[in-house]
């Protein structure tokens, strides 16, 4: 793998944006709505909890712009994905899963109008923010621990959960999975694939994508 795991500059703030929108879309679909108490498609999540947790960061966003530069160090993509998070490779009925399931459900806490609501705004927000924030930007959420992430790699992280999540979303509530332009797949595949090798290795990740006859059970990354 190299060090360089991001898609740097406009294109991936453009594609953040779109893919926001178009999660923001399905969240306010009645099926979603009407599905809000029931178990979702991930093991020990509602969909309120899933919703809440999909959103939580792109609603604390707007804030983390406007607060003072972190003085935590900057870690890169690779460093964060390789050495930093410990949902990676936690099951559902981990400690940080259960905390993660938490925080979605705080988050959505107080119904399914309320959270579109709150999401738009911040949306509204980021429309005018993110476009013109300096691209090595830090920022840094308390959770994370003693370390920060440059804007373009935060939203390179947060596409590839909003494409994922909305995914699961869609399937809890018997919708159609949203179609997200390849301007928001290419990133995502992209780093789906790297973790994936991390996971799997190079061999099995290839045999997966490319010889049904010899690929493995499974390549997923995440």
């Amino acid at each position: 793998m190299t060090e360089t795991w991001n898609w740097r500059g406009g294109r991936i703030r453009d594609a953040f944006l779109v893919a926001a929108d178009i999660a923001a879309r399905l969240l306010a679909e009645p099926a979603v709505a009407a599905g809000w108490d029931r178990p979702s498609v991930l093991e020990h999540f509602r969909v309120r909890g899933l919703a809440g947790h999909m959103f939580w960061q792109e609603l604390a966003l707007p804030g983390l712009l406007a607060d003072p530069v972190p003085a935590q160090p900057v870690v890169s993509l690779r460093t964060y994905y390789l050495e930093k998070v410990i949902w990676l490779d936690a099951g559902p009925g981990a400690p940080v899963s259960g905390r993660i399931r938490e925080g979605g459900e705080a988050t959505a806490a107080d119904g399914h109008a309320a959270l579109h609501a709150r999401v738009r705004e911040a949306l509204d927000l980021l429309r005018t923010e993110v476009p013109g924030a300096p691209a090595a930007r830090p920022l840094h959420i308390p959770s994370w621990g003693d370390w920060s992430l440059e804007l373009d790699d935060f939203l390179l992280t947060r596409l590839l959960e909003l494409v994922v999540h909305s995914d699961d979303l869609a399937s809890s509530a018997g919708l159609p999975a949203p179609a997200f332009p390849e301007q928001v797949t290419a990133p995502v595949v992209e780093l789906l694939a790297r973790l994936a090798v991390r996971r799997h290795g190079t061999v099995d990740v290839i045999r997966g994508l490319a010889r049904a006859e010899r690929a493995p059970a499974s390549i997923a990354g995440i």
